[in-house]
C-alpha cells in the first residue's frame, strides 16, 4: 500500500462528505467537525454518498497527500452513518480499500517470542 508502515493509525469518517472538497477542504473538514488534527500522520478515510468512492487524507511529512478511489463492479462496505469516526486496523483498512468487507478481517495480535528452553 501507499503508507510507510502498518504502524500508521487509521480512522474512517463516518458520515459522507462533498467529494468536491480537496486537500484544504478535507483538512478543515478534520480539524471542524472531526476535532482532530490533520497534521499527525492519521490517514483519514472519507465516504461519499454513492457508496462505491472513497477519498483519503494524509500527512506524509512534507505534504498533504489525497487518494480517491472509484471500485467499478462493486461497492465499499461502510459503517452505520452517523456523526463520528470509527478506527481501523491495517489489516481491516486493506480489506476495505481492495472493496472486500473490512467486517470479517481480524488482525492476529502480536506477542514476544517465549524462551525455548
Amino acid at each position: 500500500m501507499i503508507f510507510p508502515s502498518s504502524r500508521v493509525r487509521i480512522v474512517v469518517a463516518t458520515k459522507p462528505v462533498d467529494f468536491r472538497k480537496g486537500h484544504d477542504g478535507l483538512a478543515a473538514l478534520v480539524m471542524n467537525e472531526l476535532r482532530k488534527e490533520p497534521f499527525t500522520g492519521t490517514v483519514f478515510v472519507f465516504r461519499a454518498k454513492r457508496v462505491d468512492r472513497l477519498k483519503m487524507l494524509y500527512w506524509d511529512g512534507t505534504g498533504l497527500v489525497t487518494t480517491y478511489k472509484r471500485l467499478e463492479e462493486t461497492t465499499f462496505t461502510w459503517p452505520a452513518i452517523r456523526d463520528g469516526l470509527m478506527a481501523l486496523n491495517h489489516a481491516q483498512f486493506e480489506a476495505l480499500f481492495a472493496g472486500l468487507d473490512w467486517r470479517k478481517v481480524k488482525a492476529l495480535a502480536a506477542r514476544p517470542p517465549t524462551a525455548a528452553e
